[in-house]
């Protein structure tokens, strides 16, 4: 009998690794997770103001471990190595997901005005520059709307998930018109609720995005062929 899947869950932030597990429990509880997490590379990422070479290296060796170690899937959760991710991408047959690309195209599924709160400051241009580039790829305009509330971050990693939850709703009362409203990191997803009471549109979150793309993935890449 074939075993369940084993995903290989990438972290940067301690604060990404509670909701992604939450999200795999409710969507996807039979795959095995292993948890790789080297805080460092956010911190590097903050000091240094942009994804230099060897962070890209930093990232690609953690995709080889993990396959190293028998991964069927690998899945990054912070949204600050989008460059790194996809390079690593390019170097294995077997999926590997940036944080945000599910979110991404389910959010232009709503329409073309697109909100997004960010609480990590050094992610925000390349998530930008990724989200128009998924907007690109299906022929797309879109205007996209972000608001990064750093403090919000501060609050959470200072063990206050309240004033987290509580800032980021309060942001999204300035985001009107929207047809979608997106939480840009895993760690905010543990806000959806708090923010879904003000927003006046479907609120995405890239965890629980993710974790039903990954696994169609998966699930389709060890289905056997269909005999024709």
């Amino acid at each position: 009998m074939r075993t369940s899947a084993r995903i290989a869950l990438i972290h940067a932030v301690q604060v990404a690794i509670q909701p992604v597990e939450d999200a795999f429990v409710k969507l996807w509880p039979e795959a095995r997770r292993i948890n790789l997490f080297d805080d460092s590379l956010s911190l590097d990422r903050e000091r240094d103001g942009e994804l230099t070479e060897m962070m890209t290296k930093r990232i690609h060796a953690l995709a080889d471990y993990a396959f190293q170690a028998g991964a069927n899937g690998v899945l990054y959760t912070c949204s600050a190595f989008g460059e790194a991710i996809e390079a690593a991408k390019k170097k294995h047959a077997a999926p590997i997901l940036k944080p945000n690309e599910a979110m991404f195209e389910e959010a232009l599924a709503y329409g073309a005005r697109v909100g997004m709160l960010a609480t990590f400051e050094p992610s925000v241009a390349s998530m930008q520059v990724e989200f128009e580039a998924a907007a690109r790829a299906q022929g797309r305009r879109v205007d996209l709307q972000t608001i990064c509330i750093p403090e919000a971050m501060a609050a959470l990693k200072g063990g206050d998930e309240a004033r987290h939850n509580r800032l980021l709703a309060d942001a999204a009362l300035r985001l009107t018109g929207c047809d979608a409203l997106m939480l840009a990191h895993f760690s905010t997803s543990r806000a959806a609720a708090a923010v879904a009471e003000m927003a006046n549109c479907p609120v995405l979150t890239s965890p629980s995005s993710a974790v039903l793309r990954l696994r169609r993935a998966i699930e389709h890449a060890r289905s056997p062929a269909l005999e024709h």
